[in-house]
């Protein structure tokens, strides 16, 4: 791989394909202009774009593609019709030939996904990928996985779900020991499913550079409780959807009680500036981007009917990701799981019978 950071992007997907990407793209120079972008789809749809962009035009390089993924395809419906021609493909590819550091696509989740990891494999050790999102907390920000990649995990998956945060968590809030939590029904220890209960036991003895904070309940992932929440990809993804519509709930809300009166027309004004502190807080945009972890490259699905600046926070978690080194720390944490387990039962078998 050059010297300069390289991003490959799919270009066609999302709600709105080009028309989002490269206005997205613009914006994405200006907070990094050293980098260049690898943009793949319709070079006919693309080129008036690019011209209306003078920016973009300059940091990318186009590669034509003339299949592109639907929003509404199946995973094998995808994989059939997109397999090395679609641009999503190619984007993925290009991550795995070293062309590319990461890619971004704001494509069909359901085949990012599949073509991700038929082209990059998944990291020895790993036997489920997790989508990770950023969690805007009281405190900052939590890593929460999965929010959707996969139905269902067992207590080892949870184990590997929690190394993967631990390392993102490292790369993007610089801490060198995470607090990782499991959400669950309750924080008692006899609550909840067994695999759940399970992973808590396994995490607590782990050894591995964590410190585990037990069971975390729903509300305590907007209190920031942990730097790191671990579900399931059922009930993960169920929680992100309800934490977006109620943050657009009480957006809505306040500004129906802004309007409704002269007197609440001149209370906005004079803490107008109040008002857009929350709406930046509370803007999905800025923490768009969902990170595939546990994959032998860095993908990043973004939200498909974000706008450009949505889409340029995407394309920010795949750089910071890609210069803080995060496959590289999943494999070392992987790598000491794998030690300690080795070594737990040699050191059972030599210890002394009471």
């Amino acid at each position: 791989m050059t010297s300069v950071l390289t991003v490959s992007l799919d270009a066609m997907g999302g709600d709105s394909g080009p028309d989002m990407v490269i206005p997205g793209v613009e914006e994405a120079l200006l907070r990094h202009p050293g980098v260049r972008f690898l943009l793949y789809g319709d070079e006919a749809r693309m080129a008036p774009l690019l011209d209306a962009h003078p920016r973009a035009r300059e940091g990318c390089e186009v590669r034509h593609c003339e299949v592109a993924v639907a929003m509404h395809d199946k995973p094998s419906q995808a994989l059939r019709r997109g397999r090395r021609v679609s641009s999503m493909w190619r984007a993925i590819e290009a991550v795995r030939d070293g062309e590319a550091a990461a890619v971004v696509s704001a494509g069909n989740t359901g085949a990012l996904m599949a073509m991700s990891k038929f082209v990059l494999d998944t990291i020895p050790g790993i036997s489920r990928p997790a989508i990770a999102a950023v969690w805007p907390t009281l405190r900052g920000e939590s890593v929460v996985l999965d929010v959707g990649a996969t139905i269902g995990a067992d207590a080892e998956q949870l184990v590997d779900f929690a190394i993967m945060g631990e390392a993102m968590a490292r790369c993007l809030f610089g801490i060198e020991r995470p607090t990782v939590g499991l959400l669950n029904i309750g924080v008692e220890e006899v609550k909840g499913i067994e695999q759940v209960k399970q992973a808590g036991r396994l995490l607590r003895v782990s050894g591995l550079p964590i410190e585990y904070a037990g069971f975390v309940e729903g509300d305590d992932i907007g209190k920031g409780k942990v730097d790191v929440v671990v579900t399931e990809g059922f009930t993960g993804n169920i929680a992100l959807k309800t934490a977006e519509g109620t943050a657009r709930q009480i957006s809505t809300y306040l500004r129906q009680s802004m309007e409704r009166s002269l007197i609440t027309r001149i209370g906005f004004f004079l803490a107008r500036s109040a008002f857009k502190v929350l709406k930046d807080k509370m803007d999905p945009r800025s923490r768009n981007g969902g990170l595939f972890l546990g994959l032998n490259g860095i993908v990043v699905k973004s939200h498909g009917g974000t706008d450009a600046l949505g889409f340029a926070a995407a394309i920010d978690v795949a750089i910071e990701m890609a210069l803080s080194g995060l496959i590289a720390k999943i494999g070392a944490d992987l790598a000491a799981k794998r030690s300690l387990e080795e070594f737990q039962p040699a050191a059972n078998a030599a210890a002394p019978n009471p």
